[in-house]
């Protein structure tokens, strides 16, 4: 199974904010939002590994700005790193100034998916190899996150934490 880069999965979605998408102060849901970033995430997994893939968790979401009525939204998705057969997907969701067109980073969110067979069993998925700067960043981090829910689900001990370990040595 060849790697595959971060490149390689990227997905890019860009759409308005309609009045039906907005809250009684007129900025996008919530909800709306994580639905547009868990189709987007979907994608980029499902380009990785070329299989049938299932969210398996939203790890991270941050709501770090309002997003108005009218606004174009992007959500930029790709794979930040593979193990056995997830995938976490980093999303960055950009809104873009009516007037200036200057893009601002509004949001963002961590995904993991996993790749299944037809019958929904979990099956392996390529490597990936980052690329840039911020893609060894969040490639490398993501090795910490997923220790850290192992830990925290009381799947793996701490000891066999090693990433977290590490940052406290």
């Amino acid at each position: 199974m060849k790697a595959r880069t971060a490149k390689d999965s990227r997905t890019i979605m860009t759409d308005m904010v309609l009045p039906g998408e907005t809250n009684p102060i007129n900025n996008l849901f919530g909800g709306e939002l994580l639905a547009r970033m868990d189709r987007a995430a979907g994608i980029s997994a499902r380009r990785h590994s070329r299989r049938i893939v299932v969210t398996a968790s939203v790890n991270h979401v941050a709501f770090n700005r309002a997003i108005p009525l009218g606004s174009v939204v992007t959500v930029d998705a790709k794979v930040s790193r593979a193990f056995k057969s997830s995938m976490e997907i980093y999303i960055d969701v950009w809104i873009e100034d009516r007037e200036s067109g200057v893009k601002a980073k509004a949001n963002e969110a961590i995904y993991t998916f996993v790749a299944v067979d037809e019958t929904g069993r979990p099956v392996r998925v390529p490597d990936l190899i980052p690329e840039t700067e911020e893609e060894i960043k969040r490639f490398d981090g993501a090795l910490r996150r997923k220790q850290l829910s192992l830990l925290l689900a009381g799947k793996i001990k701490p000891n066999d934490a090693t990433e977290l370990k590490a940052l406290f040595e």
